[in-house]
C-alpha cells in the first residue's frame, strides 16, 4: 500500500484528486503497473487510477483477464471501476480510505449483489489515516 500511496502523493503534487495504485502479480508479488488518478491530465471524466491499471497491465501482459494480480488502491474503487475490476478478474482488492459519497464496494456492496460476475476478494481501511488524510488536505488546498 505504501507504494500506491507514494502514487497518490504523485498526482497530488500534479494537480489531480491523489488517488493512487498498483497491481502486483500475485504469485511473484511483483508490480506490474503503477498509476494514479489521470482525469485533469487526459482531460476525461473517466480516467481513474483503476481504469488506468487495467488497461496498462492488459497492454504490458497481452492479456484481456488479469488474473493470479492483486490491485492495492488508496480510495475504495467507484462502482465503474469496481465493474471494471469484475471484468478484468483481478483477485483481490486491498484499498485505503472508503468513499461515502462514490463508493461502489461498501456502500452499493457490489460485489455482493452479483450472482453471474467475477468475484474479487475486497480489503478496506488500509492505511486508511494516510489515504484519508491526502485527498482531506488536496480538498482543503483546493477550496483556498
Amino acid at each position: 500500500m505504501n507504494e500506491a500511496i507514494n502514487q497518490a502523493k504523485y498526482a497530488y503534487k500534479n494537480d489531480e484528486v491523489p488517488v493512487g495504485g498498483i497491481l502486483v502479480n500475485s504469485k511473484t508479488n511483483k508490480i506490474i503497473v503503477k498509476s494514479y488518478n489521470k482525469i485533469n491530465k487526459e482531460n476525461n471524466a473517466i480516467y481513474h487510477c483503476e481504469i488506468d491499471l487495467i488497461i496498462n497491465a492488459c497492454k504490458k501482459l497481452s492479456t484481456k483477464y488479469l488474473n493470479n494480480t492483486i490491485m492495492f488502491i488508496t480510495l475504495e474503487p467507484c462502482l465503474m471501476c469496481a465493474s471494471a475490476i469484475s471484468e478484468a478478474h483481478i483477485e483481490k482488492v486491498y484499498f485505503g480510505a472508503y468513499d461515502e459519497k462514490n463508493g461502489g464496494i461498501e456502500k452499493n456492496k457490489f460485489f455482493n449483489n452479483k450472482k453471474h460476475t467475477f468475484k474479487t476478494e475486497i480489503y478496506g481501511g488500509i492505511l486508511e489515516n494516510d489515504c484519508k488524510h491526502l485527498l482531506e488536505n488536496f480538498f482543503i488546498q483546493l477550496r483556498k
